[in-house]
């Protein structure tokens, strides 16, 4: 009977030996799996945003000086532009844009190039200056533009008619700069809004294509996607999960948004934009599962391997006249518009050398 008892404690002990080793592993699973998911949110946190997560100076009501100035000339392409709808179901509208852009920059002096293609029997076309650098031969090329089409039966007057007056702007602007070694490109796009968009229908996709195969080295593309809109409002900003959790809510700031593979192209065009804009900055880069992440002509220069990005107010996020009928002139903030589009030239002078 002692032996037997013995026998049958020592089994016991074993079993309970063996359930506390089993939770023991378990726990220390439960843990490791906590800390790797921990580490891998703080990695993907770090290399998706760019830090401050939010830096520059506060808005105000003041003018800069030569900002007013900016704002009336933004205005004045705004109503040109985008006063009516103009895509390909009101092509009377859209030839009208394109011929003011193209107008537009011959008065600057530039000779603006056509690329032409065909969509649906219809001929469109993409509009392009090009500004050679300094040296004998360009080491290599910054893209910037603007798609210059509305959605549906919008007049597009933020989406996309401040891209398309801010991209004028810095024509005015950069009329008569020559870079030092790097070639820039103008571009004002066609079609990349519904049904063209994320096809090869798209302006842009024509765009990236031709500078794929003609082997041009593109050190990043810039697209000046709905810039217009802002307000100081609590609750105003909306973002999608999960930048929700670490972005502000006042939609009061402009945001540099990036696909996988822009990161350092992201964060060397914020930080030039920080140096000198007169308004807050967010920058980040996600994968474009996320909603809105690649809602714009950045996303077919990615497809062909280009570090592209877009400068925008969120659209969606903010704006409650995105896409609508009433997304007119009027409701365009014109001096942050400037804001904007000042800080941009002084970025595109700084990273074109």
């Amino acid at each position: 009977m002692t032996l037997q008892y013995a026998s049958h404690e020592r089994r016991v002990g074993l079993e309970r030996l063996g359930a506390y080793w089993e939770v023991h592993c378990a726990m220390v699973w439960l843990a490791a799996t906590i800390l790797g998911l921990t580490a891998a949110v703080a990695a993907l946190v770090h290399y998706s945003i760019v830090f401050p997560r939010v830096a520059g100076p506060a808005i105000t009501s003041d003018a800069p000086a030569g900002m007013s100035e900016s704002a009336a000339r933004l205005t004045t392409h705004l109503r040109a532009v985008a006063s009516r709808p103009h895509n390909l179901d009101y092509p009377a509208d859209l030839e009208a844009a394109a011929t003011y852009i193209e107008t537009t920059l011959r008065g600057f002096g530039y000779a603006p190039v056509r690329q032409t293609y065909s969509v649906r029997g219809q001929s469109v076309r993409n509009i392009e200056v090009v500004i050679e650098p300094i040296a004998a031969r360009a080491a290599s090329t910054l893209v910037i533009g603007a798609h210059y089409d509305s959605p549906d039966d919008s007049p597009g007057a933020n989406d996309n008619g401040t891209g398309v007056a801010a991209a004028l702007e810095l024509a005015r602007t950069l009329s008569g700069f020559r870079p030092k070694t790097q070639r820039l490109r103008l571009a004002f796009w066609v079609n990349e809004e519904a049904p063209y968009g994320h096809t090869p229908d798209m302006g842009s996709w024509q765009h990236a294509n031709l500078l794929k195969m003609s082997g041009e080295r593109i050190d990043g593309m810039i697209a000046l996607e709905t810039i217009g809109y802002f307000s100081d409002q609590p609750g105003s900003q909306k973002f999608p999960p999960p930048f929700d959790l670490v972005y502000p809510d006042r939609g009061n700031f402009i945001a540099f948004v990036g696909l996988p593979g822009s990161r350092r192209f992201l964060r060397a065009s914020l930080a030039a934009f920080r140096r000198t804009a007169a308004i807050p900055s967010i920058g980040g880069v996600a994968p474009g599962f996320i909603h809105g992440i690649d809602l714009s002509d950045h996303w077919a220069f990615h497809q062909f391997g280009f570090p592209a990005i877009m400068i925008t107010d969120t659209a969606p996020f903010r704006n409650p006249y995105y896409h609508q009928r009433d997304d007119l002139p009027e409701t365009v903030d014109t001096l942050n518009l400037a804001r904007v589009t000042q800080g941009i030239i002084a970025m595109v002078k700084e990273l074109t050398g």
